[in-house]
């Protein structure tokens, strides 16, 4: 089948962001099913239907803990999204500062923030929004290039952080090697209030037999005498239930009293009652790795479906290549120089929606316009079928339009 035959299908298969599919949400329907049955009240007798304890109920707090490898102490809680705590946590230091500076907004420079590219399109986004100039660092694939990123956070004190994303990286399913993880923990930083922004979003998001391990920077970081660099971001959303999972922010003692004093101006206290359901319902670190088995094994197919179909009709194809991610929700397909947004548009004429080329650069520029993000986690594994292959037609139509 060629381009044209395939356009002339008439799909409609959207894949621009990575949801779960249904069937992933169906295997935690108890959190809506026994709803009426864990009732309102905690282990310790606490009423979660009224407000207060900002930092989340304490068995909630040691879940969290559990599965992050810290102490309940050093763990918030919240509501079901962590990019929200990313988004508070640098709107807080815009307006307040941070432990051991001052508020970012009264900098004499403009805040700038490290980014390795391709990277998490929200996160730019959140920079952009608060005004935040981004910088790209290169990803390899051990992590981001550290020869640069030691270079800069040395000389310029208005760089304040990077962000990281360090097991399963959106988009490219990059693992930070230890060795990254060791310098970003350890490198002398021209700003004394310097952050690692940590997303831990896919720890448990295996897609292979192999559970690769989060690193413990909070532990680096104190070892290498910064103990308040790193404030891990963490979920359940795509453990449980995207829009109703439990988000969790650790970091050091210091950070954690520093979000709490924050946070109280701006809720009274976090869902309590979906933090008793989730506690109840996942119990502990094994029943959720229980869980992820159940998603790998709706997830996998998809992914080798996509490599299967792109190694069948790319392999030959010069200056092609992809990912082949061993957890996450994407692939990465790299094209010739200058194709990636006309590989797009013609998905997009075949009725196969993909997310916009450039979006997983600051700015959304991509200056060689290569980089394309496929997210195969939410159609059935049919139309993901279709899609790699419509995806593949679209890159060659490109390529052969330039010859």
């Amino acid at each position: 089948m060629n381009y044209d035959d395939f356009a002339r299908l008439g799909l409609s298969i959207d894949m621009t962001r990575g949801k779960p599919a249904p069937e992933q949400l169906d295997l935690s329907r108890g959190l809506i099913d026994e709803a009426g049955t864990v009732g309102h009240l905690s282990r310790d007798g606490i009423d979660c239907r009224n407000y207060g304890h900002l930092l989340g109920l304490p068995e909630a707090r040691e879940l969290g803990a559990e599965l992050l490898g810290l102490s309940p102490s050093q763990v918030a809680a919240a509501g079901n999204s962590s990019l929200e705590l990313m988004h508070d946590a640098l709107s807080f230091a815009m307006l307040f500062g941070l432990p051991g500076g001052e508020p970012w907004r009264k900098s004499a420079k403009e805040v700038a923030f490290l980014c390795p590219v391709p990277g998490y399109d929200r996160h730019f986004a959140i920079c952009e929004a608060l005004g935040i100039r981004m910088i790209a660092v290169p990803l390899g694939d051990d992590g981001p290039d550290m020869d640069f990123v030691e270079a800069q956070v040395a000389a310029d004190p208005s760089i304040k952080g990077i962000w990281c994303t360090p097991l399963y990286s959106n988009p490219t399913g990059t693992i930070y090697s230890e060795d990254v993880v060791r310098r970003l923990a350890s490198m002398p930083t021209a700003a004394p209030d310097f952050r690692l922004f940590w997303d831990d979003a896919y720890r448990f998001h295996h897609l292979t037999e192999r559970r690769h391990a989060s690193p413990d920077i909070v532990g680096a970081t104190l070892k290498s005498g910064y103990p308040d660099r790193a404030l891990v971001f963490a979920s359940l959303s795509k453990v449980t239930l995207a829009g109703g999972g439990v988000a969790f922010l650790a970091s050091s003692p210091r950070n954690i009293d520093w979000w709490q004093r924050h946070v109280s101006v701006r809720t009274i206290g976090p869902d309590k009652l979906n933090q008793l359901r989730h506690v109840r319902f996942l119990r502990d670190r094994a029943g959720l790795e229980r869980l992820m088995e159940r998603h790998r094994a709706l997830l996998r197919p998809k992914f080798d479906a996509v490599a299967a179909t792109f190694e069948a009709m790319l392999a030959d194809a010069r200056g092609v290549s992809w990912s082949t991610p061993q957890g996450g929700y994407f692939v990465s397909l790299y094209t010739p120089d200058g194709l990636a947004k006309r590989t797009v548009a013609l998905a997009a004429e075949a009725g196969i929606v993909l997310t916009p080329a450039g979006a997983a650069f600051p700015y959304r520029i991509d200056s060689r316009d290569t980089h394309l993000r496929i997210a195969p986690s939410f159609p059935s594994l049919a139309d993901i079928e279709l899609a790699a292959k419509g995806i593949a037609l679209s890159l060659r139509r490109a390529i052969d339009e330039r010859k």
